[in-house]
């Protein structure tokens, strides 16, 4: 029996709800197809976007999504998406597919698809290709309240009130495809394409991310950070910046050989699992580093690309990167934001790559239908750790998964304002079951409540059959100082003490 110890008396920080973000890219049929359809689609909409679709978001709490790259933030250029649809210039997306972006979805679009989820906004700036005047003015076109040029034009395209954006990434994977530059090069550009993302509002100022580490390039982080801290050293590194950005996929079979994403082993299982609970030894890398610079840590380490990479479902363009999702997802999904949970000190937000169709993403579409992946219960599951205290958390007995590799139990817990602890438990067993007893140190809960997602592992959601994942009821049992229950394999549980 698996014991796991949870102290009240113990909280580790808030989890900040933009932990459970998500990332929307121009990439396959994310934004078009899967968010945003024409006028004549056919498929119910407001104002371009799926009502099955931000319906879907909104019952998982989306509480930010970035956008609009990845890889195309890069090659973006703002301007080429504002105004009348008929004059929005055309240009072809060299990243993704090399198919025809007709940007009919830009700015406007972005903030309306946000306020409809009722989320928060993260943009992300073109380093790459762009220039610091076309950064400088982009910002002044969304946030400028007042007589400029870009307030004005902003005015003319049918927005004349200024819109709020939360964060703002100063570039993408600059190491990669976002410029293929040297740390120390692009710290430089950095601190000097930060400096003119003004904060018009300064009773809401935007934060500021920098461009980070690609998983363990730890040579990256320390040089970059090294030289924004650098002399002349900003007066307030906190509004200098806010967050530093990891990016960090599990590619189950490695780069070249990804595999499928619904035909495995049982060896492939536990890699995969494996190499998602690596994610911890990376905030501890990078945090360690950053703890030189910012020891009160006040910047975010920002992991606003993560999920599992395989390979592309047989017959759709290599250039989509549209995967289906098993529980093996859905466990990866667990562990990761356990994880996350437990670090919440510095984790300060996350993205999962991406929101529909593309990668590990929470729903897929088919013409007019809507499915909700393994991963989309997930999120729907930890949802109520949004906001909440994380509690420290010590295992006892928990055993071992895939021989001697992993515990076979993970978990993160947390208690909300009023009282209420959840804890989120994953079974990375690929094929036995764990009892699992939950032990409060503080105090004894009245009630116990707990849903269960679970099946076996290559379990998948399709069109035909859209709900052969989902969740159910776990039976869970009050204990003299907690709670009891059983994790199948392959499981993932919610409980809720009160």
């Amino acid at each position: 029996m698996a014991t796991i110890h949870i102290d009240e008396t113990r909280p580790l920080g808030r989890i900040a709800p933009e932990i459970y973000g998500h990332f929307s890219e121009h990439l396959g049929r994310c934004i078009y197809e899967g968010i945003f359809v024409k006028p004549d689609s056919g498929i119910p909409n407001v104002n371009g976007m799926r009502t099955d679709v931000v319906e879907a978001l909104k019952e998982i709490r989306v509480p930010v999504l970035r956008w609009p790259g990845g890889c195309f933030a890069d090659e973006y250029h703002w301007k080429d998406g504002v105004g009348p649809l008929e004059s929005r210039k055309r240009m072809v997306n060299t990243h993704w597919g090399g198919v025809v972006e007709d940007n009919s979805f830009g700015t406007h679009e972005f903030f309306e698809l946000c306020r409809q989820l009722g989320c928060k906004t993260y943009v992300n700036g073109n380093v790459g290709s762009g220039t610091v005047q076309e950064m400088s003015e982009w910002v002044e076109y969304m946030t400028f309240d007042g007589v400029s040029p870009m307030a004005e034009m902003r005015a003319r395209n049918g927005h004349r009130e200024p819109w709020k954006v939360d964060y703002f990434g100063v570039g993408n994977e600059n190491w990669g495809c976002g410029g293929n530059m040297t740390p120390t090069y692009y710290a430089n550009l950095y601190r000097r394409y930060q400096t003119y993302v003004r904060h018009y509002d300064h009773a809401a100022p935007i934060q500021k991310i920098c461009g980070g580490p690609n998983a363990d390039d730890v040579k990256w982080t320390k040089k970059v950070l090294k030289t924004c801290f650098a002399h002349p050293q900003p007066e307030d590194a906190h509004g200098f910046m806010d967050g530093l950005s990891l990016h960090y996929y599990v590619f189950p079979g490695g780069w070249q050989n990804k595999g499928s994403a619904t035909v495995f082993t049982e060896e492939e299982w536990y890699t995969t699992i494996q190499k998602a609970l690596y994610m911890e030894e990376l905030i501890n890398l990078h945090g360690g580093v950053m703890d030189k610079y910012d020891p009160e840590k006040k910047i975010g380490l920002i992991v606003d690309e993560w999920g599992v990479w395989h390979e592309v479902e047989p017959g759709t363009n290599p250039g989509f990167l549209y995967q289906q999702n098993t529980m093996r997802d859905a466990l990866v999904a667990a562990v990761t934001l356990n994880i996350f949970n437990n670090h919440c000190d510095r984790v300060k937000m996350a993205c999962i790559a991406q929101m529909v169709n593309v990668l590990q993403s929470v729903l897929l579409t088919e013409g007019p239908r809507m499915i909700k992946t393994p991963t989309w219960h997930v999120f729907h599951m930890y949802r109520d750790h949004q906001g909440a205290q994380a509690l420290t958390v010590t295992a006892e007995d928990v055993g071992t998964a895939g021989g001697e590799a992993m515990p076979a139990v993970q978990v993160s817990a947390s208690k909300a304002e009023d009282g209420v602890i959840t804890v989120t438990a994953a079974n990375l067993s690929m094929t036995e079951s764990q009892t699992v007893r939950l032990a409060l140190t503080a105090r004894k809960p009245e009630k116990a409540s707990g849903t269960l997602l679970a099946g076996e592992a290559h379990l998948h959601n399709t069109f035909d059959e859209p709900e052969a994942v989902k969740e159910q009821t776990l039976a869970v049992t009050l204990t003299e100082n907690g709670a009891e229950f059983t994790l199948p394999p392959c499981g993932v549980a919610s409980v809720r003490l009160a």
